[in-house]
């Protein structure tokens, strides 16, 4: 008979997390350790990073550490999945967390605002796709396979007025992630690849999200701005715990029968 609480732990398995200093990517850690999860939280908020890990290490028994990362450096990859493996013996999971929003009318939107958001919305989710798979397959490094989740987005599924850039980079993560799974599988990786696409979640991007609506002239003040914006999310605005969930349940044996998958977490919103 299957035990289905233990379908969800992660006892003795080790995560990598990045954007992990705070707001979503912490949440996503606490989460990981509770379910009994190493972690490696990694960012280039390394003062910020480092208070986080040591917060979280002194709560689940030193599990947690921290690795200041640049998502759009290569270099980078190699050493913070090289620095996982060496502090806690093995990677059994990547969350794909770090991404910017960059909010800007078509007409008005500078190209080096779009190719930034691309490098690090996309090239960064490339490149830990890459450093994780070549740790996780057969003769890696870690060589146990595992389960790789990307952070993509609502607006990865739907368009979104001032979210062009933001729209395209998390359009292509949803797609990168589908190919890369399909081609671990096929090449027999034992890797599992799938995307998560919250909507709106209360922490200081979603925050930034009503403000921008209001500076664009969306709406006449942040107060409407505030009001619209959840207007769109039939079960309101969505908490960090929400996602953290999803991730957990990607992370976990209980999801071992999905790969290429689309977890849409969005209150309704792509529905309404």
């Amino acid at each position: 008979m299957t035990n289905y609480l233990e379908q969800t732990r992660l006892d003795g398995k080790v995560a990598l997390v990045s954007g992990a200093a705070r707001g979503l990517g912490a949440e996503i850690a606490e989460a990981l350790l509770q379910a009994g999860a190493s972690v490696m939280l990694s960012d280039v908020l390394s003062d910020l990073g480092a208070e986080t890990a040591a917060r979280l290490a002194a709560a689940h028994d030193g599990r947690a550490a921290f690795f200041k990362h640049d998502v759009t450096q290569e270099n980078d990859w190699a050493a913070v999945v090289e620095a996982t493996i060496k502090q806690f013996g093995r990677l059994d999971v990547l969350v794909n967390n770090a991404g910017i929003e960059t909010a800007a009318l078509v007409t008005d939107c500078e190209l080096a605002d779009f190719q930034r958001t691309m490098s690090i919305n996309v090239d960064g989710v490339f490149l830990g796709i890459k450093h994780a798979l070549r740790a996780m397959r057969p003769g890696g490094s870690a060589g146990q396979g595992g389960s790789i989740i990307n952070l993509s987005s609502v607006a990865g599924l739907v368009g979104m007025p001032t979210l062009t850039a933001y729209c395209t980079s998390k359009g292509a993560v949803r797609l990168m992630s589908k190919a890369a799974a399909v081609e671990a599988a096929k090449l027999g990786y034992g890797v599992r690849i799938n995307s998560v696409h919250p909507a709106i979640i209360k922490t200081d991007m979603g925050a930034n999200v009503v403000k921008n609506v209001a500076r664009l002239g969306l709406a006449p003040d942040e107060a409407s701005a505030d009001a619209y914006v959840e207007s769109l999310h039939p079960l309101g605005y969505g908490q960090p715990r929400d996602v953290a969930s999803a991730v957990l349940f990607l992370a976990s044996p209980a999801s071992a029968w999905m790969t290429g998958s689309e977890l849409v977490v969005d209150g309704g919103a792509s529905a309404a």
